[in-house]
């Protein structure tokens, strides 16, 4: 059993945003929101000892606090979120998680049902 597995924990948060640095009369420069759904891959071999890769209780209480500070919340106004792109949040989702979590290989966010943003992408 030494090959690898992917697991993907998912989440979904209700959020407040605007893009400031977007042109004016663009419709994302003005404040909306969304339901984002936001996907962790973790992978790795599979402990042998209990038949797992990553215990997924130890994931939620990584993001646990993460999504505290951006559900239901305006992002602009999370720190280090003042242009909160979905590429942003991955990024810094990703760079919250990254060391609780070695296991972790990507971050996607989905603003909408039929939008997805991946980082990093390996």
């Amino acid at each position: 059993m030494g090959q690898a597995f992917e697991l993907k924990s998912h989440f979904q948060i209700e959020s407040a945003r605007f893009l400031p640095l977007l042109p004016e009369g663009h419709p994302c420069k003005s404040m909306h929101g969304h339901s984002f759904k936001i996907i962790l891959t973790l992978r790795g071999p599979l402990d042998p000892k209990v038949g797992w890769v990553q215990d997924y209780h130890e994931i939620n209480e990584v993001m646990r606090p993460l999504l505290s500070e951006i559900d239901h919340r305006v992002l602009n106004e999370v720190k280090g979120l003042e242009n909160p792109t979905s590429e942003l949040l991955a990024v810094w989702i990703y760079d919250r998680t990254k060391a609780k979590l070695p296991l972790l290989k990507s971050v996607t966010i989905m603003e909408t049902p039929t939008t997805e943003c991946t980082y990093p992408v390996n």
